[in-house]
C-alpha cells in the first residue's frame, strides 16, 4: 500500500508565532504515527519560518523510538545548500527529497531541470547516499526528466501534483491523470520509486492512488493539517489512510 507521510511544517509555523511551549512538534508527530501515518515529512527553509534545523534531531529521535513498534520513516525536504546538507547529514534521515526552491519560495512550485543541474545533483546525491539516505528528486510530470534523474543516481522521484490537483477541481482529472500515469510508468521502468506530493487532499487522493496504485509514498501537509482543525490529528490521518486503502481495493478489482 502507498505510504502516507505527514508534512508537519504548518504545525511548526503556528508554534513559531509564540515563544512558549504550547505546541510540541514532537507530540504531533507521535499523534500522526499513532494514528497510522507511515512517516513524517519536514521542509526546513533557510529562514526557519516553520520547521527549524534544531527540530531535526528531535524528530529523528521520535522516529527512532517509534520504530520499535513498527516501520516508519523521516523524510527531510529542501534545497541542498551546504547549510541544509550540514544539518541533514548529522541525522541521516531515511529519505531526503531535493527541491529546487529559491530561498524566498512560499512552497515548492516547480521541479528540477535535472540535465541542467546534473553535475551538482550527482555530487549531492553521492554525499547523501554515502550516509545511508534514500534520495528523491522533486520533478514536474515531464518524461524528459526521468533519464537524467536515473543517470545522476537518484533512488526516487516525487511527482509535483499541482497540475493534477487543479485539474481535479476543474473537472479535468481524468484527462490530466493519464500524463502522471505515463510518467510514473516510465520512472518505474528506470528502476525509480515514485512518490507524489503538492496540493493533495482527501478529495483527490483516492482518485490519484487508484490510477497509480504503485506509488511508493504520498507526502501531504497543507490540506491535512487544515483538516486537523476540525477533525483532529488522529481522525484526520485515519481518514486519509482509509481513502488510500479503498483506492488500493478498487485498483485490485480493476486489474
Amino acid at each position: 500500500m502507498t505510504a502516507l507521510s505527514i508534512n508537519i511544517n504548518k504545525i511548526a509555523l503556528l508554534r513559531n508565532q509564540r515563544e512558549n511551549d504550547v505546541i510540541d512538534l514532537a507530540d504531533y508527530a507521535i499523534q500522526a504515527l499513532e494514528a497510522g501515518a507511515d512517516g513524517i515529512t519536514v521542509h526546513p527553509r533557510p529562514d526557519e519560518r516553520h520547521v527549524r534545523f534544531d527540530d531535526l534531531p528531535v524528530l529523528a529521535e521520535v522516529i527512532k523510538t517509534y520504530r520499535q513498534k513498527r516501520s516508519v520513516e523521516l523524510n527531510v525536504e529542501g534545497y541542498p545548500s551546504e547549510a541544509f546538507l550540514e544539518h541533514v547529514l548529522k541525522i541521516a534521515p531515511d529519505q531526503v527529497t531535493l527541491v529546487p526552491d529559491p530561498p524566498e519560495a512560499k512552497t515548492s512550485e516547480f521541479g528540477w531541470n535535472v540535465a541542467q543541474n546534473a553535475a551538482f545533483l550527482t555530487e549531492v546525491i553521492g554525499r547523501l547516499k554515502a550516509h545511508g539516505c534514500r534520495v528523491s528528486l522533486f520533478l514536474d510530470p515531464d518524461s524528459s526528466q526521468l533519464s537524467p534523474a536515473a543517470e545522476v543516481g537518484v533512488d526516487c522521484v516525487e511527482l509535483h501534483t499541482g497540475d493534477f490537483a487543479q485539474a481535479y477541481v476543474q473537472g479535468r482529472a481524468q484527462d490530466e491523470v493519464h500524463r502522471y500515469v505515463q510518467v510514473a510508468l516510465l520512472a518505474r521502468s528506470y528502476g525509480l520509486k515514485v512518490n507524489a506530493g503538492h496540493d493533495l487532499n482527501k478529495s483527490n487522493l483516492k482518485f490519484l492512488t487508484s490510477h497509480i496504485p504503485w506509488l511508493h509514498e504520498v507526502s501531504i501537509g497543507h490540506a491535512l493539517i487544515a483538516d486537523c482543525l476540525s477533525m483532529g490529528m488522529v481522525n484526520c490521518v485515519r481518514a486519509y489512510k482509509g481513502k488510500m486503502r479503498r483506492s488500493m481495493i478498487q485498483a485490485a478489482k480493476s486489474a
